[in-house]
């Protein structure tokens, strides 16, 4: 791997280059995308992805206090609980060895009982709101860290300022496209990771963010490239 912007460097330290800022909360979205902005194929994200972003992704989620998932990437992706590397116990220093995973989601439509749930190190965490249906939520509390955010819809502002309140404030959200939309739409995004993969896919796939309209002006940090993929990382208007 090497940068190409704002200078070139070969072999980066990638925990350097995505190092969070001191003093304050930090939001950022980390995605991939083909060359034509779809951020699937066939449903999953795996088969836009390489190598490199996938070294990336692993010290992305160990540099995170938590991270924030939608619950139809939850579901389409599988996830399970995060295990602990070895690699992150650097990063990591004082802090648990993982990092919780939060699900945003109004219905509690979640495998319960699946890997998520069931024997998680860090115990998962459901963002949700007073409309989920009631014996679902009683239920998701046996298994989890249940966060009650708005009425009749996860009101992700109120949500974020609960993760803070928990001191979970370095939040990595791995999508989908539509919380993204959402998050950006509230102003909540102070930093998007973006893996470009060189490959073009059409068809329906949604983009990055896809959902509410949102305007936020960015400004490019760093480039990385490995094998032809590149890794941007842009934050929102002036934040360093």
């Amino acid at each position: 791997m090497r940068r190409i912007y704002p200078d070139i460097q070969d072999d980066p330290d990638i925990s350097w280059a995505y190092a969070y800022p001191e003093g304050r909360p930090w939001l950022r979205v980390n995605m991939v995308a083909s060359a034509d902005g779809a951020t699937w194929v066939e449903g999953r994200s795996g088969g836009l992805s390489s190598k490199g972003d996938r070294r990336i992704f692993g010290v992305l989620r160990g540099m995170a206090d938590v991270i924030v998932a939608g619950a139809a990437t939850v579901r389409a992706e599988g996830y399970g609980a995060v295990e602990p590397r070895e690699s992150w116990r650097a990063l990591r220093e004082g802090r648990p060895p993982v990092p919780p995973i939060a699900v945003v989601t109004r219905s509690l439509d979640l495998d319960l009982d699946g890997p998520l749930f069931e024997g998680a190190l860090a115990r998962t965490i459901v963002l949700t709101c007073e409309a989920a249906p009631r014996k679902r939520r009683e239920y998701a509390a046996e298994r989890a860290d249940v966060v009650v955010a708005g009425d009749a819809e996860v009101d992700l502002t109120a949500a974020v300022r609960e993760l803070h309140a928990r001191g979970l404030t370095r939040v990595l959200c791995e999508g989908g496209p539509r919380l993204n939309a959402q998050i950006a739409a509230a102003g909540l995004l102070d930093e998007l990771c973006l893996t470009i993969s060189p490959m073009l896919v059409g068809g329906g796939a949604a983009r990055v963010l896809d959902g509410e309209p949102a305007r936020a002006e960015l400004r490019l940090g760093h480039v990385l490239e490995e094998d032809g993929v590149l890794f941007c990382r842009y934050t929102r208007g002036t934040d360093a």
